[in-house]
């Protein structure tokens, strides 16, 4: 049995982390309940976290006394630390420094149990190890990047596999069963340079062919196979969930949105196309820039509107609108990501740009919104985070992509290539 210390920032990651350590003893210093209180008000995912924990809590307080320590469903003991012990050379003003002194003091007085201080804060930890402390990042969420899933696989058949694979449009797994919608390259074993390219069925034994996208969608042609499996999941309407993985460069954004188009605009399958960003940086001083809310979000939303307008340009044709006159008539919205709690979002193509900054709890609070008839389609590049909240292991893109592999309705493809220009290719591979 152990001692686990929380730092504040597990409880704003994760609000029922409490219940995620088993029969061990979870203590939280009142310098985290005086934290917590402070995120309360905020309309922002960390403001619902906080307000989570508090009620959690205030539940458990019911129970008995918090000082004295309360029993867990999980089996353990949660317990609020009150008395400050300001040794250990640590120094009083500092909120971080205190949760350390409280953890030494715990690990000093209860020895039969060994402390450990869980905190996703680096330096936190740095500091507990040259204490002495042990100290852990909360992982339980965890999806070590090395491990997450491609959507892809490769395999090579016989000449008479290839030719029945083409003329019936199917084929029997030869290696056994795969996920759903996972993408397949079949290479011939007497002619290397013959391929094909499919899809794992729903019952995750059969290959299908993939859509054929050579032609393009909305002036975007495919450039590379893992383009043109994207494009497949993205117009497959029987896949309700597409999530795209790709470094800076590779076209996940703009595919996502030329699909996003075409269906909207031309085959009227959706009633809007909605793209949202998370906004990071701005949650809590949104409210202190100038202008109206269109005008503050306007520096995060820039890239949205480039990527429309480049698609408009690409796409001149008799059904061509300009994407201002979309945009006004709201077949396309473009928003942030802070103002879709409580909504239900029926019948509408939906994209979810940098999907790598959210937290898994916002992942799940984003897909349960998806009311009927909505397409809702994730893109990421977990190399490149920007949410001090999460890392590459932490972020809810690849806990959504490792939970959802498994699903009928869901696919996954990672983009491996960067089209952009051979400038920004070298650029995302060796900076």
């Amino acid at each position: 049995m152990k001692n686990y210390i929380l730092d504040t920032n597990v409880l704003l990651h994760d609000p029922n982390s409490i219940f995620n350590f088993q029969e061990n003893h979870v203590l939280i210093p009142i310098e985290v309940i005086e934290e917590i209180d402070r995120f309360k008000r905020e309309a922002t995912e960390l403001g619902q976290n906080a307000r989570t924990v508090s009620r959690t809590l205030d539940a458990l307080r019911e129970q008995g006394a918090l000082s004295a320590g309360v029993p867990l469903r999980s089996g353990g003991l949660l317990r609020i630390l009150f008395k400050q012990n300001n040794g250990n050379g640590q120094h009083a003003h500092s909120v971080d420094s205190r949760i350390l002194a409280h953890a030494l003091a715990v690990q000093e007085s209860e020895r039969e149990r060994k402390t450990v201080l869980v905190t996703k804060d680096i330096n936190l930890r740095i500091r507990a190890d040259a204490c002495g402390l042990a100290a852990e990042d909360y992982e339980t969420d965890h999806v070590r990047i090395q491990d997450l899933y491609t959507g892809m696989f490769e395999i090579t058949v016989t000449t008479e596999q290839m030719a029945a694979f083409r003329m019936n449009g199917e084929l029997e797994l030869p290696s056994g069963v795969r996920y759903p919608n996972e993408y397949c390259v079949m290479n011939d074993a007497s002619s290397p340079r013959r391929t094909a390219l499919a899809r794992v069925d729903a019952s995750g034994k059969k290959l299908v062919p993939v859509l054929d996208c050579r032609e393009g969608v909305w002036g975007i042609k495919p450039r590379n196979r893992e383009q043109h499996f994207a494009l497949d999941a993205l117009l497959d309407e029987r896949i309700r969930l597409v999530t795209l993985m790709g470094k800076a460069g590779t076209g996940k954004t703009l595919l996502a949105m030329a699909a996003g188009l075409k269906k909207t605009v031309l085959d009227r399958e959706f009633r809007r196309l909605v793209v949202a960003r998370p906004t990071v940086s701005v949650g809590r001083e949104l409210g202190f820039l100038p202008g109206t809310l269109e005008e503050k979000l306007n520096p995060w939303m820039q890239p949205i509107h480039d990527a429309l307008e480049m698609l408009s340009d690409l796409n001149m044709g008799h059904e061509h609108r300009r994407t201002s006159d979309l945009l006004r008539s709201g077949t396309i919205v473009v928003e942030a990501l802070s103002y879709i709690r409580g909504r239900s979002i029926a019948n509408q193509f939906m994209i979810i740009d940098e999907a790598q900054n959210l937290t898994p709890l916002e992942v799940k609070t984003i897909c349960t919104r998806v009311g009927h008839g909505t397409k809702i389609v994730f893109t990421g590049d977990p190399y490149q985070i920007d949410n001090p909240y999460v890392d590459s292991a932490s972020n809810g893109f690849n806990y959504l992509v490792s939970r959802f592999r498994e699903q009928a309705l869901a696919a996954h493809i990672e983009l491996q290539k960067g089209e952009r220009s051979e400038l920004a290719e070298l650029a995302a591979n060796i900076l």
